[in-house]
């Protein structure tokens, strides 16, 4: 979930900076304040994302950061051709992309805590690792995809791989639900 989750994030975030400055329009220097904006996001989503988890519990909150970032990514293939659009999308899209990374570390922990418990570092130093996996993975992935097809084909393409990482959720939760109703 962690590495298909950022995969699919990374796929279009690696070529954020053309698509702002060769389809949106924007300067390099005015790409420079939003991608500052973007990092604002971020944090603010990565807080958000964090309290969702806490009160829905991670994989609830999962369901709903994986959807919107899905969405968000969908919608950049349309929004960046105008440029507040593109500021919009650009905006909620730094609220949802770091939003799942409490909740990722939280569910492994949890998961670890249950099956391997003296190995909840080791679970949690994998996430980790699987994070930075998906980031590797999505920009090779648009590197891909922008010499074979186009620039403007990795939102929607980092759209459909999020929407993988929601289907890994629901899965892993219904293989959770079936252990429980086991036990």
């Amino acid at each position: 979930m962690t590495a298909v989750g950022y995969g699919g994030t990374f796929t279009a975030f690696t070529y954020l900076t053309p698509i702002l400055e060769h389809v949106t329009g924007f300067a390099s220097g005015v790409v420079s304040i939003l991608l500052l904006i973007y990092g604002v996001s971020v944090a603010t989503g990565n807080i958000w994302g964090g309290k969702l988890a806490d009160r829905l519990g991670p994989t609830s909150a999962l369901y709903i950061i994986f959807g919107g970032l899905a969405a968000i990514l969908f919608a950049l293939t349309f929004s960046a051709y105008n440029p507040i659009a593109a500021v919009i999308t650009l905006l909620v899209w730094g609220g949802f992309a770091f939003g799942n990374v409490p909740g990722l570390q939280v569910y492994v922990v949890q998961l670890a805590e249950r099956y391997t418990p003296h190995s909840v570092d080791v679970a949690s130093g994998l996430n980790i690792a699987a994070f930075n996996i998906g980031i590797a993975g999505g920009a090779w992935l648009g590197g891909h995809v922008v010499e074979g097809m186009s620039l403007m084909n990795t939102p929607w393409i980092g759209g459909i791989i999020v929407l993988s990482a929601l289907l890994l959720t629901r899965i892993s939760t219904s293989l959770d639900n079936r252990q429980t109703a086991t036990a």
